[in-house]
């Protein structure tokens, strides 16, 4: 093989056109080939358009004749570069290699190459309509929709629509709560696909109204999620970057009308389906265009908008070269030339830009990854899974890493050995089983206390006040009338059987009468005991010395008091314990009488402690409704009934405190629990193979 660079060029293809556009951001003239075949444009610069006047020739020859007969000064590379872009996209026409390979392709099933089918896993797009004459004649009829003032008048109705829903936004909250139903979110997929439908329709009759043709519209599937999708790949002929603006923007302009005339409507109607129907409508419609067609993250319309309201095409693809070649410079010491001449102000905006775009990617990818695990059967999910990460995340890192190492002779020696003493400190970081401590999550609480209860409903009598009592003290005296009212009438029953047995003895006939008589007597001192001890029970006390507390202020006597519902509680200031809850894979690091802080809710200062006793089994329902995160709390807990089950599992860890927590009451709380060394590396591994053993179940 001779050298590429005194080798001649394919031609080019005979169907494309070249056309000119608006000139770039920099005043540089700027022309677009279109590929009819295709439909798609792709913009060049001066240089390129200078190199397709001259494209019969050798690179090096094109290279010197535009040194000669124009300002350019490029290198031969740039000229190979721009062969191999055309050759790539197939904008020439194929060699006899190149046909040999397409006709061996289409010969083939390109259905069974895996990687035809990860591509169309991934995307892919089925035309439906080919719209055109259907547009022009729907344009018409709809220019009175494209005055200023209906566009006035629609954004003063949405305004209003808003301000009414915010005079009455308790009541559209609960609406929208109550409407995430199985037939509600049939109702809000039906509101999507109408949504999504005149949205593409807003950016295919702009389109049309520009003199442009809409190829087709359709369905696109990425990652097997339909969308909708129009085919207006003819806004490049425009030159002038605010019409391309008006076709960018049109879809969200489109829902954002929808919106606020359906938020106005809800706020109008009575209740009843057409309500339902609009609330269904201004929801998903102020969501999609605010929350995911806004954004430039993605190739969604916020980013075409944001391109064209910069006059800068590709922004994702050039702003990620900016930052690739930031990185290299900057970690690797890499004096490599930038892609691109901007300023030093726009370099450091398209970096930034770049680098929050990929911590978007990266978020919303592992977001799709889980949910296509989630989605399908776990075999399928657990391979989709893989492709999701391998594809969108490591791909991407790999071919990064793969060119680091390719010019790895370029990297400056003092970052080289930087970065080596970084990897050894990392290396001993995750390796030297340095970590010791467990986190839990806790309840302290007294080892010994009481809460108080009536045995019985009763009338409140006296009550102890709140502080320090003594043990065997009166907390509460309560009484029953009705007992009293029987303890009363068998006293006086008791005595009436006395008399009357006293009579029947000094009668020798009464003999019989005084068995009988005697028996109702016992009786009635059964009653009379069973009675005091009823009345016993009303006289609450102090089965030990401590701290009165939680007492309601605004009881009086004479109230009465209901027999489940607490009126105190004894708390033994002197001995806390902690119910500590420690995941499954950190509790076999616990050893009995281990150092433990516990660090109360809200306080700075840790309170210390010692292990005393370490749960076998996992914890079947948490005791602490403080700690459930039905209550606000930070475990997670799912629904059995009424009790709440811990989820995942947790094991219960009793740690005895060598102090009370200010509040002397139950209070929640962090703690580090002092365990066996463990490096992070050999949690991690751990970690990994728990998963996979978990997962490996089919």
């Amino acid at each position: 093989m001779g050298n590429p660079a005194e080798l001649a060029s394919q031609p080019l293809r005979d169907d494309l056109r070249l056309l000119e556009t608006a000139p770039d951001s920099s005043g540089e003239p700027a022309w677009v080939i279109q590929d009819i075949v295709q439909n798609r444009f792709y913009r060049i610069g001066w240089l390129e358009f200078e190199c397709l006047l001259r494209w019969e020739q050798t690179p090096k020859a094109i290279c010197q004749a535009l040194h000669a007969e124009t300002p350019l000064r490029p290198d031969v590379e740039q000229i190979l570069e721009f062969r191999q872009f055309l050759e790539h996209h197939q904008l020439v026409r194929p060699g006899r290699e190149a046909l040999a390979r397409l006709a061996a392709r289409s010969q083939g099933n390109a259905w069974l190459n895996w990687n035809w089918w990860l591509h169309h896993y991934l995307f892919f797009r089925i035309p439906l309509l080919r719209p055109q004459r259907h547009l022009q004649r729907l344009a018409e009829k709809l220019d009175w929709l494209f005055q200023p003032l209906t566009g006035m008048l629609v954004v003063l109705l949405g305004l209003t629509g808003v301000l009414l829903v915010l005079q009455q936004w308790d009541t559209f909250t609960t609406a929208v709560v109550e409407s995430f139903s199985v037939s509600g979110l049939a109702s809000f997929a039906v509101a999507l696909v109408l949504a999504k439908t005149l949205h593409e329709l807003g950016h295919a009759l702009v389109a049309t109204r520009l003199g442009l043709r809409v190829g087709h519209m359709g369905i696109a599937f990425v990652v097997l999620w339909p969308m909708l999708y129009t085919d207006t790949g003819e806004s490049w002929k425009l030159r002038s970057s605010r019409q391309r603006l008006a076709i960018a923007s049109a879809g969200i302009l489109t829902e954002l009308a929808l919106a606020g005339l359906a938020t106005l409507g809800w706020a109008l109607s009575d209740p009843g389906p057409l309500r339902n129907g609009l609330l269904y409508l201004a929801t998903t419609s102020w969501v999609l265009s605010l929350a995911l067609n806004a954004s430039p993250f993605m190739r969604f319309d916020g980013y075409f908008i944001l391109s064209d309201l910069l006059d800068f095409p590709n922004l994702h693809e050039r702003s990620s070269a900016l930052a690739r070649v930031t990185l290299r410079r900057v970690l690797l010491g890499m004096n490599e030339d930038w892609p691109e001449s901007f300023s030093p102000g726009k370099r450091r905006a398209l970096v930034a830009f770049a680098m929050v775009t990929w911590v978007y990617r990266l978020v919303l990818f592992l977001g799709i990854a889980v949910a296509v695990y989630l989605l399908f059967f776990k075999l399928l999910g657990i391979v989709l899974f893989a492709v999701e990460v391998a594809w969108f995340i490591l791909m991407p890192v790999w071919r990064e890493l793969k060119y680091w190492w390719k010019h790895r002779e370029s990297i400056d020696s003092g970052h080289r050995r930087a970065w080596w003493v970084i990897g050894a400190l990392v290396l001993l970081l995750l390796a030297v089983p340095w970590r010791t401590q467990v986190q839990a999550l806790g309840v302290a609480r007294a080892e010994h206390q009481l809460r108080v209860f009536a045995p019985y409903p009763a009338r409140l009598q006296a009550l102890h006040p709140a502080g320090q009592v003594a043990a065997g003290a009166t907390l509460v005296t309560l009484d029953e009338p009705d007992i009293a009212s029987r303890l009363l009438s068998s006293e006086a029953g008791a005595k009436g059987y006395q008399a009357r047995l006293g009579g029947l003895i000094a009668d020798p006939s009464g003999a019989e009468q005084a068995i009988a008589t005697r028996q109702r007597l016992d009786v009635q001192f059964e009653e009379v005991r069973a009675a005091r001890s009823e009345m016993a029970r009303l006289t609450l006390q102090a089965p030990f010395a401590g701290q009165w507390l939680d007492l309601d202020p605004t009881w009086q006597p004479g109230q009465w008091v209901h027999s489940r519902e607490p009126i105190g509680i004894l708390v033994d200031p002197a001995h806390w314990q902690v119910d500590a809850y420690v995941e499954q894979d950190e509790v076999q690091r616990l050893v009995q009488d281990g150092a433990v802080l516990f660090y109360p809710e809200g306080e700075p200062t840790p309170l210390n402690g010692k292990v005393l006793a370490i749960g076998s089994t996992r914890v079947s329902q948490l005791h602490h409704a403080m700690l459930a995160s039905r209550f606000g709390g930070p475990l997670n807990v799912a629904k059995s009934g009424k009790e709440l089950v811990p989820s995942p599992a947790l094991f219960h860890v009793l740690i005895q405190l060598d102090g009370a927590p200010p509040s002397l009451r139950e209070t929640r709380g962090r703690l580090q629990i002092d365990g066996q060394r463990r490096s992070l590396l050999g949690e991690g591994l751990i970690h990994v193979a728990a998963v996979l053993l978990r997962e490996s179940g089919f």
